[in-house]
């Protein structure tokens, strides 16, 4: 008896399962691991937003079935939200939908837009959740490779014209999971422009876009002029508001895009639990102290990991965005093998970097969201165990 479809048989397993599985092993055998590999949030959700949740579960009409497209004080929360932040104006009664995560929204938009055999453009490297989802909706995939050396931005003109002209969504991701890339709205410019010319819809996933350092904001796509002809944007406040277990996000832009989508989801599943809703809705538009604190958190730890990152001879600057550090491995490592010895000689896990795609190759990803005491010794183990990769 078959228990799988093959479509299902054909996709790996998540890479963060795996390592989490690895993690469990080393533990068990007494290793003190210390896991830079996935990005969830070690700082608190902030006390205004859960006591904000407990408020909402003293009503007992918010445990009745949610709104399949989001409660109303959360999309025009999301409104609010987008035109402080970027001065877009989005109706939040058909430009704004809510999602259980933008994970979720992200797998759901690629059956909701392509057919069987269609292409889909996706960079490499990438967010895996990209790849899975057009292979689940027996999709083609087509890759934009993304240098270092172009800003880890796709080169829209490289695409063969015979490919641009059948692809029917493009996915981009700014700032970027894993390499950390900004942009500014200059390249939103191009990214709409090429989308328009070939009757492509763009999904942004702009999951880290309050997570910024410095002077730099990240920008919006909708501020470019034409974009909600071609766009959507997907929002999460897993990473903003460290509320990555809540599973509340947002997609925003081409109505058509979002009625779309609302079909899909209203066939699939069902809204997120309505207190949750109504706390994210506080915080979108409640004071953003916290972000900006957690931001400068965020910072004071790259500082310091590059700084111990440069000593071992590793090549990597601080970002402007996100909190990951996307840096090529030593000479004489891939990326599997350096992973591998930071992990023995270290106990420390960082992701390498062909886990997001085979453009990652030659590079790891680390992330910066654990306790500052646990990243403390991480840095103080790779300096002390790791110098050795420079001789």
């Amino acid at each position: 008896m078959r228990y799988q479809s093959q479509r299902i048989a054909q996709i790996p397993p998540y890479m963060f399962a795996e390592f989490n599985k690895k993690k469990r092993m080393m533990q068990e055998a007494g290793v003190d691991v210390i896991d830079l590999g996935i990005g969830d949030p070690d700082l608190p959700t902030p006390q205004h937003i859960t006591d904000k949740l407990a408020e909402e579960l003293a009503y007992p009409e918010n445990f009745k079935y949610p709104s399949f497209i989001g409660c109303l004080d959360f999309r025009k929360a999301v409104a609010e939200f987008y035109k402080r932040e970027f001065n877009v104006d989005v109706d939040p009664e058909t430009e704004v939908l809510a999602l259980i995560g933008s994970k979720e929204g992200l797998a759901h938009l690629v059956p909701t837009v392509i057919d069987p055999g269609e292409v889909v453009l996706a960079p490499d490297p990438g967010y895996p959740p990209y790849r899975m989802a057009i292979s689940l909706a027996g999709g083609q995939l087509y890759t934009m490779p993304l240098l270092q050396e172009y800003n880890f931005e796709p080169q829209f003109q490289n695409i063969p014209e015979t490919i641009a002209n059948q692809a029917k969504l493009m996915f981009l991701n700014y700032p970027g999971n894993p390499t950390a890339a900004t942009v500014d709205t200059n390249f939103f410019r191009q990214a709409v422009a090429f989308a328009e010319k070939h009757q492509i819809v763009i999904a942004h996933d702009a999951a880290y876009n309050m997570v910024t350092f410095g002077d730099y904001r990240a920008p919006s796509i909708l501020q470019v002029d034409g974009a909600k002809k071609v766009a959507v944007e997907f929002g999460s406040l897993s990473k903003t508001y460290s509320m990555t277990g809540w599973r509340i996000g947002y997609v925003v832009g081409n109505k058509e895009v979002i009625k779309a989508l609302s079909i899909y989801k209203s066939n699939t599943d069902t809204g997120q639990f309505t207190p949750i809703q109504k706390a994210a809705a506080y915080a979108l538009t409640g004071s953003q102290g916290c972000v900006k604190a957690n931001n400068e958190v965020y910072a004071e730890r790259m500082k310091s990991m590059t700084t111990a990152l440069k000593a071992i001879g590793v090549k990597t600057e601080e970002t402007r965005g996100t909190f990951f550090i996307w840096a090529p491995v030593p000479d004489g490592y891939t990326s599997a093998e350096f992973a591998n010895r930071v992990l023995e000689k270290t106990g420390v896990i960082i992701t390498p970097g062909d886990a997001f795609g085979t453009h990652g190759e030659g590079y790891f990803r680390l992330s910066l969201s654990v306790p500052t005491d646990r990243l403390t010794e991480a840095i103080h183990r790779m300096k002390k165990e790791l110098t050795i990769i420079t001789n």
